[in-house]
């Protein structure tokens, strides 16, 4: 008989997957608590042929905890998880991002954020 996953096991278990990044970049996203908005700072890069990220500019590895400070492309905000991603799928153009789990994991980190925002909670990334 196999035991029944709680939904956490089965969130962890999925973090396990393989996963590509996004050619069209990555966001960081923060709460803006002052204002009451969900933030998503939007950053460029590009996909070498060993599927790491780097500057599309010099061809640079991006390490993820680099001393070199990048600069976002774009900030989007919004009061809800709906409304970001209302501006950041529907009003911009083009669209920084280009692949459908991107899409999804966005939204889930957007609803996270939006429950922290409406609770006081912390958020952070995943």
């Amino acid at each position: 008989m196999t035991a029944t996953l709680s939904l956490t096991d089965i969130d962890n278990e999925l973090s396990k997957r393989d996963i590509q990044l996004d050619p069209h970049g990555y966001f960081i996203i923060y709460l803006n608590r002052e204002d009451r908005l969900i933030c998503a700072d939007h950053y460029t890069n590009a996909i070498n042929d060993k599927g790491l990220a780097v500057d599309p500019d010099t061809g640079e590895v991006i390490a993820c905890k680099g001393s070199k400070p990048r600069m976002a492309t774009q900030t989007f905000t919004g009061r809800t998880a709906k409304e970001i991603c209302v501006n950041l799928l529907e009003k911009s153009t083009p669209i920084p991002l280009s692949m459908f789990d991107h899409a999804g994991y966005l939204g889930r980190e957007f609803m996270r954020a939006e429950y922290a925002l409406k609770t006081g909670e912390d958020y952070i990334q995943d």
